[in-house]
């Protein structure tokens, strides 16, 4: 599985949006130029985000987008399949029926298994941790992570 630019972009406005925090309305120039996505790229993405009840967009020149979340309520699986749906690895994971042996397959067990762990690590993450340090957003200050 490769992130689609569309996904790799919604989590670049999401980080951004959860670095401001929720409910605050950040114009759409800065999240494009702040976030390094195409404005026209962004409005499409802003849109699939709303639908998921993510973001708010406010139309007109003092418009913009704000979440709706808080950043900790929101994670990284989230922000992801709402741009390419529900991962799977391959086609017997998202269609058992494609497949003839799926259910006794080996190969289909691997495949679940690497499934899960995917999910479950990008589900592990939210957007609040993200926004903390250094991210794909270029604008962020650089935080040291102490551990």
């Amino acid at each position: 599985m490769r992130l689609t630019r569309a996904g790799e972009y919604a989590v670049r406005c999401m980080v951004y949006l959860a670095y401001k925090g929720k409910g605050f309305l950040v114009s759409k120039q800065e999240v494009a130029r702040s976030a390094d996505i195409p404005p026209h790229f962004l409005a499409k993405i802003a849109q699939d985000l709303a639908r998921a009840n993510m973001i708010s967009i406010k139309q007109g020149p003092k418009g913009g987008y704000s979440l709706l979340k808080e950043p900790e309520d929101i994670s990284l699986l989230q922000v992801v399949e709402v741009m390419i749906g529900e991962i799977f690895l391959n086609e017997c994971v998202g269609r058992p029926i494609t497949c003839k042996v799926s259910t006794s397959c080996s190969v289909h067990k691997v495949w679940e298994a690497a499934r899960t762990q995917l999910r479950d690590t990008l589900a592990g993450v939210n957007l609040a941790e993200l926004s903390k340090y250094e991210s794909c957003i270029p604008v962020f200050p650089v935080h040291t992570i102490i551990e």
